[in-house]
C-alpha cells in the first residue's frame, strides 16, 4: 500500500473523529468504506498511529479510549480553551466523587455497601445521576434479604474520564482515602458539567464529619 494512500485514509480517519464528536471504533471506521475498499484491521490500526504522530505539536491530540479513537484538546491548553465558555462549570460534589470512586473501585456493589463504607446516607438524587449520565449501571441484584441493585461502572465512564479500561485507575494502594480517589479521578475528567443540587450538598456536608 502506498504511502499516499495512507495519508489518504489518515485524512478520512480525521475528518471523520471531527466529525462525530465522539469515539470511534475500528469496525466503525472500517464501516466508512465500501466492502471492495475496506481496509484491513491492522491497515488500520497503522493509520491511526500515523495520526496520533501527525498530531505531535499541535493543539489537539489522538486519544484512545474504551469506546475507542477520538480527537481532543490536549489538557495543556483547557485554561484557554475554557475561556471560550461564558458558563463557568462548577466542580463535581465531593458526595457524588466519593460514590463514583466506590463503585469503580469495589464494583459491584451495592447502595448500603456504599453507605457501610461512606458512613452516611446517599443520596438518591447522586445515584440518579449516575445511572442518568449513563457512568454506573445495574449489573444484577445481591442474593440477600431485599436483593438490592448492584452497581458497575459503564464504557461511557471510562470514555468520559478518559480512560481505555479500570487499570488505568490509581493504584489503590497509591491512595489513602476517599476524598483523594475522587481527587484522582477528576483530573482525568475532559470537561466538568454543573452538578449541585440541595441534597448532594447535605450529603456532603455529613461527609466531612468522616475525615
Amino acid at each position: 500500500m502506498s504511502d499516499e494512500h495512507l495519508r489518504h485514509l489518515q485524512a478520512i480517519a480525521e475528518a471523520a473523529l471531527l466529525a462525530a464528536g465522539k469515539p470511534l471504533s475500528l469496525d466503525q471506521l472500517r464501516d466508512l468504506f465500501p466492502d471492495d475498499e475496506r481496509p484491513a484491521r491492522q491497515v488500520m490500526e497503522h493509520v491511526m498511529v500515523q495520526l496520533s504522530a501527525a498530531c505531535e505539536g499541535r493543539g489537539f491530540e489522538l486519544r484512545e479510549v474504551a469506546s475507542g479513537y477520538r480527537l481532543q484538546i490536549r489538557e495543556a491548553y483547557a485554561p484557554w480553551v475554557g475561556r471560550l465558555f461564558e458558563d463557568k462549570p462548577q466542580r463535581y460534589s465531593r458526595a457524588l466523587l466519593e460514590t463514583l470512586a466506590l463503585i469503580a473501585y469495589r464494583q459491584p456493589i451495592t447502595r448500603g455497601e456504599i453507605e457501610d463504607i461512606r458512613g452516611v446516607t446517599v443520596s438518591s438524587n447522586i445515584i440518579r445521576t449516575l445511572l442518568e449520565r449513563e457512568w454506573v449501571r445495574v449489573v444484577g441484584h445481591r442474593d440477600v434479604p431485599g436483593r438490592p441493585a448492584m452497581y458497575a461502572t459503564t464504557r461511557q465512564f471510562l470514555d468520559y474520564f478518559n480512560l481505555k479500561g479500570l487499570d488505568q485507575l490509581p493504584p489503590l494502594s497509591e491512595i489513602r482515602d476517599l476524598e483523594e480517589i475522587g481527587r484522582e479521578i477528576e483530573k482525568n475528567m475532559q470537561a466538568e458539567i454543573e452538578f449541585e443540587t440541595p441534597d448532594d450538598a447535605r450529603d456532603d456536608a455529613d461527609s466531612q464529619t468522616l475525615h
